[in-house]
């Protein structure tokens, strides 16, 4: 059983990843266009927030994705919301199609979506990101400074991705950032002036990992 199931989720995947790969060749940029079942979330998505008339942005892997990582693919989608918008939002996700998942006291909420059995994390404004032992210098911001709109949902701009990745701190997230940086040389500097106005320490830490970047080129 587990054999079977593990084959076909590499071949769904590989299925994706083709499915991806021409739709960055024909230009589908918005998170709309993503095949199948995640364009299915990203629309159901876009239902609740036009009902609400709310803004909210993709984060996480799907982000990195459209800025460049062509190798990061996720299983589930990071969305920015409002804090004051969130509970409204899970109100009236939980009858549009969504069950608001259950979570520990101090984490962020989720909805899974019934259709597609996708989990949707939010990440809510002045949440702080980073870990117990080391949280992050800043909260995140309002989704409508980072290039969102009400009642659709669009894609963090590439600055506050890095923002929120720098912020988040994990191991997997700094690997983003040098892939994002590698993905997009010519946008260095104005991303290390972004960085800069909003805390100094992601600058140093940006500046580490456009080294880091340096040195897997020149291997």
């Amino acid at each position: 059983m587990s054999i079977g199931l593990s084959r076909e989720r590499i071949v769904g995947q590989l299925e994706l990843a083709e499915e991806l790969l021409a739709a960055r060749a024909t230009g589908m940029f918005e998170p709309q266009d993503l095949p199948g079942r995640y364009g299915r979330v990203v629309r159901a998505i876009d239902r609740v927030l036009e009902s609400i008339a709310c803004e909210a942005l993709v984060g996480g892997g799907w982000a990195v994705w459209r800025h460049g990582y062509l190798g990061r693919v996720t299983q589930d989608v990071d969305i920015v919301l409002p804090q004051e918008r969130i509970a409204e939002f899970l109100r009236v996700a939980g009858v549009s199609g969504f069950d608001v998942l259950s979570c520990p006291p101090g984490r962020w909420p989720k909805v899974l979506h019934k259709d597609t059995d996708i989990t949707v994390d939010i990440l809510p404004e002045g949440g702080r990101p980073g870990t117990a032992s080391r949280p992050a210098p800043t909260a995140i911001r309002n989704p409508a400074e980072m290039g969102a709109v009400v009642g659709r949902l669009t894609y963090i701009d590439l600055p506050s991705l890095v923002e929120l990745k720098l912020a988040a701190g994990r191991v997997r997230d700094e690997a983003d950032v040098i892939e994002l940086i590698r993905a997009n040389p010519t946008e260095v500097p104005s991303l290390r002036q972004h960085l800069a106005q909003i805390h100094p320490q992601y600058a140093a830490e940006f500046d580490a990992m456009v080294r880091r970047a340096d040195e897997q080129e020149d291997r």
